[in-house]
């Protein structure tokens, strides 16, 4: 089957954006995040006076795995082990691995690398640094399949507080500029730490990975286009233009669909490809039902709008590199280790089984029917 399939769902992108936002303010307040640089830290080595108060750490390793425990008023917590996703610009190397743990308010840590090396780790408070009122920079709505009942919350990057300076040199020029693809696939991923679940400010996360592959892993902005949060509030991630909706930009392809933004969140496979990250880890649980009825609305209103097939595959080029291979148009994260990215478990052994079951729910969503059930083998 292929992923351009507007013939089969029936549908085209027009009047698919709406109803999921109402108009933003034109300023809000933004919060400057605080950053220690602790450096290269050996494995097992306890840290017990981090220099800020920690709403966040920023863990960067070579290692296979990683994991950090921490120091709260009630002693040390337990293991948490890091499971890092080979992400990436498609121009760029995939070098080192970088997660951000949730620490709210630990008082110290200990990170440990599963070969013994160093890992570089950045102490990160999203609530308390200076606040200032910035212009907004866009307001825009959400793609949704037709007739959607309830919208999830949707907060462009005005709403979680996006620091735009951040991905910005000081001339106002984007230090990672934007480029337009047309879509081929959609990529499911999870954030990857235990910590992500039960979330106390999910938004202060969202700014934590935006300073994080931004400007740790220099990036020029957040690698994935859009996340969801356990609450099922959809935001929006990679800038894309002033346009009236996140991920695509302000032309279309030669056969009229809209092109999307290139991110960074498949390292080496990211143009054509639209990246959704559900915060958490799930490799033993699955998503909240609100996280995953939203990552179900979101994948359909993607697929209307780029005119995608979603129980299909197709046949992956990347316009910037030309590598490629057969995907399903949605796919796990890990489904690309098969074409060559590198190893992952994202998103998560235990959610990874139910992206079948996905798929056709999306596919319910878009108005296509239901893949039957395989025959039985006659006897």
């Amino acid at each position: 089957m292929s992923g351009a399939a507007g013939a089969a769902v029936g549908l085209s992108a027009a009047g698919t954006f709406g109803g999921s936002a109402t108009a933003a303010p034109s300023t809000s307040t933004v919060t400057e995040p605080l950053a220690a640089r602790r450096g290269r830290l050996m494995s097992r080595t306890v840290v017990t006076a981090p220099a800020i108060p920690l709403t966040h750490l920023s863990v960067a390793h070579s290692g296979p795995t990683a994991a950090v425990r921490l120091r709260t008023r009630k002693g040390w917590s337990d293991w948490l082990e890091i499971s890092s996703c080979p992400n990436g610009r498609d121009d760029r190397a995939v070098s080192a691995r970088s997660d951000i743990v949730v620490v709210d308010g630990a008082t110290g840590y200990e990170v440990q690398v599963s070969d013994g090396s160093a890992a570089t780790v950045v102490e990160l408070n999203m609530v308390d640094g200076a606040r200032r009122t910035v212009a907004n920079a866009e307001t825009n709505s959400l793609p949704l399949p037709p007739n959607t009942r309830r919208p999830p919350t949707y907060l462009p990057r005005s709403g979680w507080g996006a620091d735009e300076s951040l991905r910005l040199a000081p001339n106002g020029s984007q230090l990672w500029p934007t480029e337009f693809y047309p879509v081929q696939t959609l990529t499911v991923h999870h954030s990857g730490v235990y910590q992500h679940n039960e979330d106390p400010d999910p938004a202060a996360t969202v700014r934590a990975i935006y300073y994080d592959q931004c400007v740790l892993q220099e990036f020029g902005d957040i690698g994935y286009h859009l996340l969801i949060d356990e609450a099922g509030r959809v935001y929006e991630g990679r800038y894309s233009d002033p346009g009236p909706q996140p991920v695509y930009g302000p032309g279309v392809g030669a056969d009229g669909r809209p092109l999307m933004v290139n991110a960074a969140h498949v390292g080496g496979y990211n143009a054509g490809n639209i990246g959704v990250c559900l915060l958490g880890r799930y490799s033993s649980i699955l998503p909240t039902p609100a996280a995953s009825t939203s990552l179900a609305v979101v994948l359909a209103g993607l697929s209307v709008a780029s005119r995608l097939n979603p129980t299909g595959r197709t046949g992956y080029v990347n316009p910037v590199s030309g590598v490629g291979g057969n995907v399903a148009v949605i796919s796990g994260h890990r489904d690309w280790a098969s074409v060559g990215a590198g190893p992952t478990e994202c998103p998560g052994d235990y959610f990874y089984p139910y992206l079948a079951e996905l798929r056709q729910d999306v596919a319910t969503l878009v108005g296509m029917r239901p893949t039957p059930p395989p025959r039985p083998p006659r006897r």
